[in-house]
């Protein structure tokens, strides 16, 4: 006799997720995971405004890469100003730019002894 009542209890516990699910909730389309906000972030700021942010602030500069310094290295200039941008391989995601280029850069403030650069985290080029 215990047994039976046992194994009705356990029948009962393994079938009640089944019988919750079957009648009723959401139906539709589901959302994506990753997404986020879309829209002015607040950060976008000038050459001159990033020079004097704190260290590892993230910014956005709209404005064109000038040359190429070094391996990783850029001057990234806009209407307030230059200053060195570090832009690893992989953040280039295939996208090719010529000075004449306007883009957007997304990324940090690096602050050393004595300089500031961005090191970029996301390159996208603007529309003429």
């Amino acid at each position: 006799m215990k047994k039976l009542a046992a194994m009705a209890a356990v029948l009962a516990l393994i079938s009640t997720p089944v019988l919750a699910t079957s009648q009723g909730g959401f139906s539709g389309p589901t959302t994506t995971q990753g997404g986020g906000f879309v829209g002015p972030d607040g950060t976008s700021t000038t050459v001159a405004n990033a020079k004097s942010l704190r260290d590892d602030t993230w910014v956005t500069l709209k404005g064109n890469i000038t040359e190429r310094i070094s391996d990783d290295l850029y001057t990234f200039k806009d209407e307030t100003g230059t200053i060195n941008v570090d832009i690893d391989d992989k953040r280039w995601n295939g996208l090719t730019v010529t000075p004449q280029d306007k883009v957007e850069i997304r990324g940090e403030v690096d602050k050393d002894w004595n300089s500031v650069e961005i090191d970029v985290k996301q390159i996208q080029k603007l529309k003429p």
